[in-house]
């Protein structure tokens, strides 16, 4: 029988991002303390690390495939939470990304006496400043994955400590990456297309970035080009969207560091993957394809004049965006032109990807993410 009574932490994750960021600080955690109880709503990466799943929330599609049925799932999650608390005693609840989803969660489990840590820092600087009150009477800690964003939280009286970000701070080993490049597609140039990882940006980008591809071939033939999907189930979507890949462009599931390597120029949907762009510090350009209703929301909602991460860890333009963006290919063909054509605009390029590669130098983030959720455990504060 289940010791309800033994304390345990809670981790929530709503998105495979959020799984993937959860697992190996759980990882870490059971690591330093083999008989620690750590329970999740979670998904398939924090179960192998040795989580106890409760509910499986972090697939792309566990929690509904539109936006009314995911606010409605999320609710019932909340509930559910909220009841399952009332038989477990929670030493910590770590809240992974997903704000509006776990916001509701860290007030009931303030309430229950429970320390509270964000595990990545909700982006109020790009789209909600005005939420910062919200999270400072929610949480104990927010663990910062990006360089800046400690100061910003911290100059709004938030507990704030910066950790480094696991897609930044890992080792790139050349040689194997090469390795597994073999049988990727031979021609000059190499352009890499990232349609995203989830679903729905796979639907909104694909066709985008392969009429950019066909317009870029068309200007330059040999080009060879290389869709990578993140998971099966996105390779069966753009398989969907796309009926007949034009000549040059194939595709791959995973091997997203050998593609990257491969790469000349990659073509990314804006998200994390930009940071492992960035860490291999090939020239990109962010893509995000809106309609136009979505293209204005977001020129009032997002308050930050730059999207694309590796822009923002800069603080200014370093890499073409297009994020939102809700018209045709030529403009985004115009700016990787300017690769192709000219080699120094390249070499600028990954220069600048060095340099913001160096704000992250000798962090771990599992270690100190670990470290900090035990020592706001055991002192209530850092």
């Amino acid at each position: 029988m289940t010791d309800t009574n033994q304390p345990g932490i809670l981790f929530t994750a709503f998105e495979p991002s959020g799984d993937a960021h959860a697992a190996p600080v759980i990882r870490t955690l059971l690591k330093m303390i083999p008989d620690l109880r750590i329970f999740a709503w979670g998904g398939e990466q924090m179960k192998e690390a040795g989580a106890t799943i409760v509910e499986e929330t972090a697939a792309d599609a566990a929690m509904g495939l539109n936006a009314l049925s995911r606010v409605m799932a999320v609710r019932r999650e909340v509930k559910r939470i909220k009841r399952w608390s009332k038989a477990y005693r929670v030493l910590a609840h770590v809240a992974v990304d997903s704000p509006a989803a776990n916001f509701p969660i860290c007030k009931i489990m303030r309430r229950s006496g429970a320390r509270v840590v964000h595990l990545v820092a909700p982006q109020l600087w790009a789209w909600g400043g005005w939420r910062a009150r919200k999270l400072r009477n929610r949480t104990d800690l927010v663990l910062c994955l990006l360089p800046f964003e400690e100061q910003w939280f911290g100059e709004r009286d938030i507990p704030a400590r910066f950790i480094g970000h696991p897609r930044m701070n890992r080792p790139v080993d050349v040689d194997v990456l090469r390795e597994q490049m073999h049988g990727m597609p031979q021609g000059a140039p190499h352009v890499a297309l990232f349609p995203g990882s989830r679903s729905h940006e796979v639907s909104a980008n694909i066709r985008l970035l392969v009429k950019t591809f066909i317009e870029i071939q068309g200007r330059h033939a040999g080009t060879a080009g290389l869709i990578v999907a993140a998971r099966p189930e996105l390779a069966r979507l753009v398989r969907k969207k796309i009926k007949v890949f034009p000549n040059g462009l194939h595709m791959i599931t995973g091997l997203v560091d050998p593609a990257i390597c491969w790469a000349d120029l990659c073509l990314a949907v804006s998200g994390t993957i930009s940071l492992d762009i960035t860490r291999q510090q090939k020239p990109m350009i962010g893509v995000y394809k809106t309609g136009v209703i979505g293209w204005l929301g977001a020129k009032v909602l997002i308050r930050t004049p730059l999207r694309l991460l590796p822009n923002v860890i800069a603080g200014r333009e370093i890499c073409p965006e297009f994020v939102p963006y809700c018209g045709g290919p030529l403009p985004i063909v115009r700016e990787a032109y300017r690769y192709i054509q000219d080699s120094k605009n390249a070499a600028i390029a990954t220069q600048e990807l060095a340099r913001v590669c160096q704000r992250f130098s000798n962090k771990h983030p599992d270690e100190e993410a670990a470290r900090l959720i035990l020592r706001v455990i055991k002192d209530g504060k850092i």
